[in-house]
Parts: structure tokens; sequence; C-alpha cells
């Protein structure tokens, strides 16, 4: 890892309007439980948590976060810059990933625990948790994939969640095998039988490594191949 492409890449995330919005998603999420939960109980409150804070915004926190550390330089093409300097392209990948993890965990996975630690039930709260930060990893790595082969990397990485991941992974049980979300749900099942078990545990967890490992090994890959004049 280099200190200082990650401290340049936190600059990037905190510098911008992303990071506003990147704050907003996990306060909405936190007050609209502790409103459900003041109105109603923590069981309908709960809900929340895997009908739209894990699917939703677990990812659409990835998307910006992993856009927002190397997306940027690719659109303006000041990565040219920084690839002419004598620093380890999948190093460069790993860095930004790094960074790019720790505002997934921060601002997604850590307020779905602290939601569902709200509504009453610590077990379910921390299995919840769990498949988040499952799923945040992968997503990140993935998502910073993405933004290392276009410019158009949240319009990309917003269509798989919401196609693929989605609206296809609710029409059909099989896709369960191939969705990142999925994967972390079922890692997160062996703390509480309250989330599902769409796959195996063993594949569920090999999974998530190789597309962890493939997402920021591609995006190293990518910024070694990248053109000193730019590239799409």
């Amino acid at each position: 890892m280099n200190g200082t492409i990650a401290k340049l890449a936190l600059q990037a995330l905190l510098g911008r309007r992303r990071f506003y919005l990147l704050l907003a998603f996990p306060i909405l999420l936190i007050g609209l439980v502790v409103l459900v939960t003041a109105l109603v109980d923590g069981d309908a409150a709960y809900q929340i948590l895997p009908n739209l804070g894990y699917p939703l915004v677990l990812p659409l926190v990835a998307i910006l976060a992993s856009s927002s550390v190397l997306g940027p330089e690719v659109d303006d093409g000041s990565i040219v810059y920084l690839l002419a300097k004598p620093v380890n392209r999948h190093g460069v990948a790993f860095s930004k990933w790094i960074v790019a993890l720790g505002a997934t965990l921060t601002a997604g996975a850590l307020p779905i625990l602290v939601a569902a630690l709200i509504t009453g039930d610590s077990s379910r709260a921390l299995a919840l948790f769990v498949a988040a930060t499952v799923a945040g990893t992968a997503y990140s790595a993935l998502f910073l994939a993405i933004s290392a082969v276009t410019r158009h990397a949240v319009i990309a990485s917003l269509m798989f969640v919401l196609i693929w991941e989605s609206l296809l992974g609710n029409l059909f049980s099989g896709i369960a095998w191939l969705s990142i979300g999925q994967w972390g749900l079922r890692i997160g099942h062996e703390i509480s039988s309250e989330l599902p078990d769409p796959a195996n545990l063993p594949y569920a967890i090999i999974a998530s490594v190789v597309v962890t490992a493939a997402g920021v090994w591609f995006a190293g890959d990518r910024l070694r191949s990248f053109s000193i004049s730019g590239d799409e």
C-alpha cells in the first residue's frame, strides 16, 4: 500500500460534493429506522434494513466511494500524471481500494449495524453487519475496476446494482449464486438464521474473495496498460 496515494485518494473523496451525499445516506437510513421504531416497533423498523439499507444504500455508498477515489482522475485526464511516476500500478489500485473500502464500511456497513441495534436485536444486527462488510468489500473492488474501465462508471455500476442485483435477483433465484449481496447474506446467515441462505457457505466465501481480489487486480492491470496520452 502506498501511503501517499491513499492520502491523495482520501483528499479526493473528502473534498468533493459526493462526500456530502455519501454522508447523507447513513444519516437518512438511521433517521428512518429511529422514526419507524418510535412510531411502530423495532421489528417493523428492522425490515427497512434488509429491504432498503442492505440492497440499496450499501451498494450506492460503495459506488460513490469507489468512483470518487479513481473516477475523477480518469475523467479529467490527470491520471496520466500519476502514472508517469515510477509507482507500481497495482499498488495504486490497492491503495485507492483501501480508501474506498474504508468509506464503504464507515458510511455503509457501520450505519446498518447501528440502525439494526436500534431495533433491539443484537444477534441479527451483527449478522447483517457481517453481511454488509462482506458485500461492501466485494462491491468496492468491483466498482473500482469499473471506474478504471469507463468514464461512465457511476452509470454502469448503478445498472449492475439496479438491474442485476435487485430486479433480476428478485425474479430469478438462480442469480443468487452470482450476486454479491446474496453472498454476504449467506455468510451472515451463520450468525442469525433470520438472514436467507441462497447459496452454500464455502461458495459464498470463495466467490466474495475472488471478486474482491480480481477487482483490485483488474483495476491495477488497467492502470498498468493505461496510455500516457489518456484512454477511454
